[in-house]
């Protein structure tokens, strides 16, 4: 396997890529993965005109071993847009390998061209490695489980 990552967009054609890694997601949280109707809605709500979130996959050669998964919020304090990350996952065998760190980057320039305030995420007290990976990366600890990486 040779290490050419690539960012890709999620598209209709590579849907069903994205709700695995989801699943997966799921999984590794130990929460129930999206219903056949909540797929649809995945589906519905993001290949429309007005998007309601952006998706992108990370892939090696033909295998997509992860994505992020965010949309835009509004500070009503700096009048200005923030992105929130609502999922990035490395399946297991391709973590530590600066993969999540790309696509982490990858948010942060989405970010930057948008004009964000900053980047906010939560992340749960029990993932002792995403806690390590975010605060490698300077994010702050707002609260519990509030991230916030502040890039203007």
């Amino acid at each position: 396997m040779k290490n050419n990552f690539e960012i890709e967009k999620v598209t209709e054609n590579n849907f069903h890529d994205f709700l695995y890694l989801i699943n997966k997601l799921a999984e590794y949280e130990k929460k129930n993965p999206p219903d056949i109707y909540a797929q649809k809605r995945l589906m519905d709500d993001y290949l429309i005109k007005n998007q309601k979130y952006y998706a992108y996959l990370g892939r090696i050669d033909n295998n997509f071993i992860g994505y992020i998964f965010y949309y835009f919020t509004y500070s009503s304090y700096k009048a200005l847009p923030i992105l929130h990350i609502e999922d990035l996952l490395i399946l297991k065998k391709f973590r530590k390998k600066g993969f999540g760190q790309k696509l982490f980057d990858f948010c942060i320039i989405k970010a930057k061209e948008k004009g964000c305030t900053h980047v906010e995420w939560t992340v749960y007290n029990w993932n002792t490695a995403a806690i390590k990976f975010y605060e490698k990366n300077m994010a702050t600890c707002l609260d519990k489980f509030y991230y916030q990486l502040k890039i203007s």
